[in-house]
């Protein structure tokens, strides 16, 4: 008759070995060593059938009770190693994301630049989203789409620069940022409020008032019952919001083929306050940019019923406006590059 097995002989030294095991792969082989098939639990409990039936049983639950504290003990020391393992490896791969202050500034963004993204903010704190758009367009959605059709007077107002794609004067590079408003009312119902900055180009020679490639916002609203007093408001807020409390802006009758009725719109001048020098002639104004209602044709041309939409447009340059509030006297001072004058700002 076989002898009886001692499960806390059995499990006496493989406690101590599990506890002390450095990684999981040591412990893998530990498990198969101590509780595999070949282990003395194993042999230990095919030996139990050489005892009596009573001492089978109770041999039995000890050896049982000895594998289970054993399994226990392997898979908690599973679970630290693991960790700590994994603990290991992520302090291995971690990326160093801190930012790197240097010492002495190597650079700031331009001008034009920071006056753009002051201007998306401050139309964004209005409510209006930002869109943009190509700037290589057709004809049709620079110009006919806008109620500028084929042979409009209007078109010599804007010199333009044609790229030698498809039918002759069919592209070419956008001559304002308006083509975006038609493209956002075709992909969009009303309401809309939107406002879309970005670089325009027309064959102007160069000198201290104009570039061949500037830079515009535009804002477009669409919704039921705009009225042109909106209009106004907006670009009294707008100014306000932007210039500074004490600023205002005003109206003065004008002419754009997208727009009727059409004007242009001066705020307080920015060097006098309004009290009037030679930047203002006297005046207390300076003109900013171009606005009015949309013309039904442009609503028609997109598939809205001007019946009952109604909305304005505005316009300006991003440029002229970096020029009024930094006291700049030629533009051309933007596009240098001349450290000397960017350091300034």
């Amino acid at each position: 008759m076989s002898a009886r097995p001692d499960p806390e002989a059995l499990v006496a030294g493989a406690l101590d070995r599990v506890a002390a095991a450095d990684g999981t792969e040591e412990l893998r082989m530990l498990e198969a060593e101590l509780a595999g098939k070949r282990s003395p639990l194993a042999a230990a409990k095919a030996a139990l059938a050489g005892l009596e039936a009573g001492e089978r049983r109770a041999a039995g639950m000890a050896l049982n009770d000895a594998r289970r504290r054993l399994e226990e003990a392997m898979e908690s020391r599973r679970r630290e190693l693991e960790s700590s393992e994994r603990q290991a490896r992520l302090a291995t791969e971690r990326l160093d994301l801190t930012e790197a202050v240097p010492a002495r500034r190597r650079g700031h963004l331009h001008l034009v630049t920071q006056a753009r993204d002051r201007l998306e903010d401050t139309f964004i704190g209005m409510g209006y989203t930002v869109a943009e758009g190509p700037e290589a367009e057709t004809d049709w959605y620079n110009f006919e789409a806008l109620n500028f059709p084929a042979g409009h007077p209007a078109r010599a107002m804007y010199d333009t620069f044609y790229l030698e794609w498809g039918p002759p004067e069919s592209t070419l590079l956008r001559t304002h940022t308006s083509p975006v408003q038609v493209r956002v009312m075709e992909r969009s119902e009303p309401p809309i409020y939107v406002v879309v900055p970005g670089r325009c180009y027309r064959v102007d020679t160069p000198d201290a008032s104009h570039l061949p490639v500037f830079h515009q916002i535009e804002g477009l609203v669409v919704d039921r019952g705009i009225t042109f007093g909106a209009l106004a408001g907006t670009l009294d807020a707008f100014t306000e919001a932007y210039f500074g409390p004490g600023f205002r802006s005003r109206l003065r009758p004008s002419y754009f083929p997208f727009t009727e009725p059409s004007a242009e719109f001066d705020i307080t001048c920015v060097f006098c306050k309004g009290e009037g020098c030679r930047t203002c002639a006297r005046t207390g104004w300076l003109e900013l940019g171009g606005c009015g209602m949309v013309h039904p044709n442009v609503f028609r041309a997109v598939g809205y019923d001007p019946e009952v939409w109604s909305g304005f447009a505005f316009g300006f340059g991003i440029d002229r406006l970096v020029m009024m509030r930094h006291g700049i006297d030629d533009i051309r001072e933007l596009i240098t590059n001349d450290v000397r004058f960017l350091r300034q700002f």
